[in-house]
């Protein structure tokens, strides 16, 4: 049997204060488990078989959701790229040290140094740590993977790559370029499963983040001839993409399989934000059906993704899970499994997860979630959804819009606006955005990665306060 190449890696016993005052604990001779935290990239939210889809296959993903827990109300903390990804791997709202936009060519731009990771995290704890894939978190010598907590590398740093080799754009492994012949995707997948085989013997926490299905839009002939029903040519090379994604996902949780580790291995799955669709992004052709809005809208288009939780033994398989979460719930569940202790740490916002999840604590997990993007914004509380989003949406100017009020329970889409039947409802919300926002600090760049120069010093008074605090 498989379960007999388990290593048996046993933690201190330690106190973990967990979230919502639950009862459930982990045992204290319980085995630490490995943790995989994977990323795809501007997925649509209809693209995914466990969403209802029906063309794209994407046998993998439903079975990983069949065999966990899916989160139907699962969010990311921004529209966009790169802040979704300083979130997740700090475990905070990234408006609160200033990474609110991608960052640009400045090579100083990116997650300030200052901010603790995940992996620095589970490092310290005694896990070997890997990325593979995609970075975008900042390209100076100090901001690289290996610089924030990374045993190993392997990927790229920016926001995009071509996805067919040869085209001149860099691949690495650790601080060193190498050069690649595979298929991009197939090669992530190739490397995720190499670093599991390689750490199998003792605890990991390996970091999966795809770059499919951002675009350039860029398949394979023999994926693309699966589609060859598909009239549309971009959502044609999407599907080929969603698929080559959905294969290398596979591939990991097949070594998962047969290195007997796939009981002893907490993963996770989001999309870093929903699919770009307005005209004003790069569009890959995804689809968002039932969210109205796009990749870069606060709307739930932007900001709600596929989400799922798998760790057989302390969570149920082929649960759906109702209540509203988040990424930043992923980097304090991992360190709650991993007995890494946080008590104290106010800078985590996350929530662990796990009581909510295996049904030892009904309540929410959040009393409320928050946004903002520019002069975007949103929370959810309950059902109830108070947002200000990008009017190109509906084929208006550029810029901010009137706060908008939406029951999520009735109407999913966000077409419906009750503000003017529920103002109270409208300002209650907005006097919890507001209070929330006070510990934010001004965005490091702005929305282009262009410096900020306004009110330079002013803003820079109020990080260095806040770094003092936070």
């Amino acid at each position: 049997m498989a379960s007999v190449l388990f290593s048996f890696r046993l933690v201190t016993p330690v106190v973990v204060v967990l979230a919502g005052l639950s009862s459930w604990q982990p045992s204290v001779a319980a085995e630490r488990p490995n943790i995989v935290i994977i990323v795809g990239d501007d997925m649509g939210y209809a693209d995914v078989g466990f969403h209802g889809g029906k063309q794209i296959p994407t046998p993998h993903l439903d079975a990983l959701a069949a065999a966990g827990v899916r989160c139907t109300n699962g969010y990311v903390s921004g529209p966009y790229c790169s802040p979704t990804r300083a979130g997740l791997l700090t475990g905070r709202y990234q408006t609160r040290f200033g990474h609110e936009f991608n960052p640009g060519g400045d090579v100083e731009q990116g997650l300030p140094v200052s901010e603790k990771t995940i992996a620095d995290r589970l490092k310290a704890a005694g896990y070997k740590t890997g990325l593979v894939g995609k970075w975008h978190l900042g390209a100076s010598a100090e901001r690289h993977p290996n610089a924030r907590g990374f045993d190993e590398f392997f990927g790229f740093i920016g926001g995009a790559h071509p996805y067919v080799a040869g085209q001149g754009a860099p691949i690495f492994r650790n601080r060193e370029q190498v050069k690649e012949t595979e298929y991009l995707t197939d090669a992530l997948g190739r490397e995720a499963a190499a670093f599991i085989d390689r750490h199998q013997d003792e605890p990991f926490f390996l970091y999966l983040a795809f770059n499919a299905v951002h675009t350039p839009m860029e398949a394979q002939e023999e994926r693309l001839a699966k589609f060859d029903k598909i009239a549309d040519p971009k959502r044609r090379q999407y599907a080929a993409m969603m698929s080559a994604m959905d294969d290398a996902i596979g591939e990991v949780l097949a070594k998962l399989d047969a290195d007997g580790l796939s009981d002893n291995t907490l993963v996770f799955f989001i999309s870093d934000n929903g699919g770009p669709t307005m005209a004003t992004t790069a569009t890959n052709g995804s689809i968002n059906t039932p969210l109205r809005g796009s990749k870069r809208t606060t709307l739930e288009g932007g900001v709600r993704v596929p989400f799922l939780v798998k760790w057989p033994g302390k969570l149920p398989a082929g649960k759906a899970y109702e209540q509203p979460v988040i990424q930043l719930d992923a980097t304090r569940t991992a360190l709650a499994a991993a007995g890494v202790d946080t008590a104290g740490d106010e800078k985590l916002e996350g929530v662990d997860l796990l009581p909510f999840l295996a049904g030892e604590n009904n309540d929410a997990p959040h009393e409320a979630l928050f946004w903002r993007f520019g002069p975007q914004m949103a929370i959810r509380q309950g059902d109830w959804k108070l947002v200000k989003y990008d009017p190109v949406v509906d084929g208006g100017k550029k810029g901010a819009t009137d706060a908008r009020l939406y029951n999520l329970a009735e109407d999913i889409s966000e077409e419906d606006n009750v503000i003017a039947e529920e103002p109270e409802k409208a300002k209650e919300l907005q006097a919890a955005w507001d209070e929330w926002n006070k510990s934010n600090v001004p965005p490091l760049w702005g929305q282009n990665g262009e410096g900020k120069k306004q009110g330079q010093g002013k803003a820079k008074a109020k990080r260095r306060a806040a770094a003092k605090t936070n």
